[in-house]
């Protein structure tokens, strides 16, 4: 099928379901679905056969429109507004247009942001290929082929793009080093493994947009020379592995997947892997045992993935968010992406913004954006008026950032240089209620139980912190052992086998560098500065005298 057909099959498929003019679109995320959007498009379609309107608009389900903690949302394309908070009870007013909602184009959240993963973003039905289709989908694609492998990898190699899984490792190089290995029977692999907590990035663009993810495989497929691949997804992500599955299914049935694809010699085919919710298996070692059916546990490298993968053959391994950039550099150019961005870090991130901030959601910035833009601006501040703590990057292998670095930059060089990094794109923001020793604590207890238990620095390592920072928060802790928490720390860090264990101390590093004076607190003056530990004064006072 060429280009011209399958647009023509997604007009034809567009026709086929006759929608009015202009479309009412109502959020269809796991988020927004949780709180009845379903119902709210029910009583929207309802309300437009009550008034006649059949012929003038329609509802359309779409992917996440980012304002999370509003929802349910709903946007009308004529009068550009977006509607929160959205009950059944208020489809008349929507359909009337006399609701009342805030303006795209003046809304700091929307206006100061640019959207590259996530420009189909509430604009397409993520269950109907033909959405995807008239809005340039798998255009890139059919171009590719006509190009040379190698010519993709230049393109993707001049973009600048890093892998947006955390490690930040070019993906024109790994895309190169897989191309090159010449052996047949090659592998390509979605990692949708996304673990983190207060993460939801590849979830939103599986939910909303798979067809880009495929598409975005597919290409590198074609460069790599792989003719088979797999999306590694996490099981909690259900809505996510129905879309998916329809996808894949439409895609085959139009010819953008599967044998020879687009009347040419390539084919790729696509299959899902349900994780089972261990953390571990976002490491590509891990998940590729977990593919092959055996216990999700890293393993030493060299040889990486590159070279010996999947059933031991050369393997690429991008997540979500990489696969999801690879369409728009192919349409719009390597030299268009890397204009976008800083110097080392190109083009745009994906961000879930969580914790105390008023503006809950997922965003799209371009690389170097400063933290208090994001914060502040497309975040909207802390809520209630209470004072910024801290913004953690990172997840749980990330490290906690101070105000006094808000001005700063979010790109790998510069978080790294904080203490902090990337990451696959979480960012918590803490206020000055939250205890910083508790919440590097809570970290460590998420990477203590997440840990596989393969090495021994990260298995016991992991817990011996638990343990320090368990005696700290119940004032039970030393001096001392704040040397002791450097020295663990660094053993930690620099010999536990996989990304868990090396970045486990980050939390732990970051919050002593940045908030000492909360570690002292509690052990010389035994109190918690944010009233957030429970500190027993007379029952540590009586220890005391019995041990005496």
């Amino acid at each position: 099928m060429l280009i011209e057909e399958l647009l023509e099959y997604a007009e034809k498929l567009r026709d086929r379901d006759k929608p009015g003019k202009h479309a009412i679109k109502v959020c269809s995320a796991a988020g927004c679905l949780s709180l009845k959007s379903d119902a709210v498009a029910e009583e929207l379609k309802k309300k437009i056969t009550e008034a006649g309107l059949e012929e003038e608009c329609w509802v359309k389900p779409v992917g996440c429109l980012g304002l999370c903690s509003k929802g349910p949302l709903v946007t009308v394309d004529t009068d550009g507004k977006v509607y929160q908070e959205v009950k059944p009870t208020d489809a008349g007013r929507i359909i009337a247009r006399a609701a009342e909602g805030v303006s795209k184009e003046t809304d700091p959240f929307f206006t100061r942001q640019q959207k590259i993963v996530l420009e189909n973003s509430g604009q397409v039905d993520p269950e109907k290929i033909q959405d995807y289709i008239l809005r340039d989908g798998y255009l890139a694609l059919n171009e590719v082929l006509e190009l040379t492998p190698q010519e993709v990898i230049d393109e993707v190699t001049l973009s600048g793009l890093r892998g947006r899984g955390g490690a930040g490792y070019p993906t024109g190089l790994k895309w190169n080093t897989v191309a090159k290995t010449g052996n047949v029977g090659k592998y390509v692999i979605c990692n949708a493994d996304e673990g983190d907590p207060g993460a939801f990035m590849d979830r939103s663009v599986l939910e909303g947009d798979p067809h880009r993810v495929l598409e975005g495989m597919a290409i590198a497929a074609f460069a790599v020379g792989a003719t088979e691949g797999f999306v590694y997804v996490r099981a909690e992500y259900p809505l996510a592995i129905k879309r998916l599955k329809n996808a894949i299914k439409q895609a085959e049935r139009a010819g953008v997947l599967g044998k020879n694809i687009f009347g040419t010699t390539f084919s790729f085919a696509v299959e899902i892997r349900i994780g089972a919710g261990a953390f571990v298996c976002g490491e590509e070692t891990a998940l590729i045992a977990s593919i092959e059916g055996r216990r999700g546990q890293p393993r030493p490298r060299p040889p990486y993935p590159a070279q010996v993968g999947l059933w031991g053959s050369p393997t690429l391994i991008n997540n979500v968010e990489t696969f999801a950039n690879i369409a728009p550099i192919m349409r719009h150019g390597g030299e268009w992406y890397a204009a976008i961005g800083t110097e080392k870090s190109k083009g745009t991130k994906v961000f879930a913004l969580a914790g105390k901030i008023n503006n809950t959601g997922l965003i799209e910035v371009p690389m170097g954006t400063k933290l208090r833009d994001v914060i502040y601006d497309i975040g909207g501040g802390i809520p209630d008026g209470k004072k910024f703590k801290a913004v953690q990057t990172g997840g749980p292998s990330g490290g906690c950032i101070p105000e006094q670095f808000l001005d700063h930059p979010i790109d790998y060089e510069s978080l790294g240089a904080l203490g902090s990094i990337m990451g696959s794109g979480g960012m918590i923001i803490m206020d000055e209620t939250s205890c910083m020793v508790d919440v590097a604590k809570y970290f460590l207890d998420f990477t203590k139980d997440e840990s596989c238990g393969k090495c021994v620095p990260c298995r016991v390592g992991t817990v011996q912190l638990y343990s320090i920072l368990d005696r700290i928060t119940k004032g039970e802790g030393t001096m001392e052992d704040l040397d002791e928490l450097d020295d663990l720390c660094d053993l930690v860090k620099n010999t536990s086998l996989c990304g868990l264990g090396q970045a486990a101390p980050n939390p732990v590093l970051s919050t002593i560098q940045y908030f000492r004076d909360e570690y002292v607190a509690h052990i010389i003056e035994k109190r918690c500065p944010a009233g957030v530990c429970k500190i027993h004064k007379g029952e540590r006072k009586q220890k005391e005298e019995v041990m005496a």
